[in-house]
């Protein structure tokens, strides 16, 4: 038996901005924790400047 493909039509009456604003936040709030994940994860690849070695030294004020 041959399968049938799935079609869906959707009539949304809202301006097309206010749409892609709705489902850009949808989108955001489902990948919150993947950004959170991403961000630490870039941040902890970040090195931590040594605080005993400063820029300052070997220079006269």
């Amino acid at each position: 038996m041959k399968k049938r493909k799935l079609n869906y039509r959707v009539h949304d009456p809202n301006p097309v901005v206010a749409t892609a604003d709705y489902i850009l936040k949808v989108f955001i709030e489902a990948n919150t924790g993947k950004v959170e994940a991403a961000i630490q994860k870039a941040a902890n690849a970040i090195p931590v400047p040594d605080e005993s070695s400063s820029c300052r030294e070997g220079h006269s004020a």
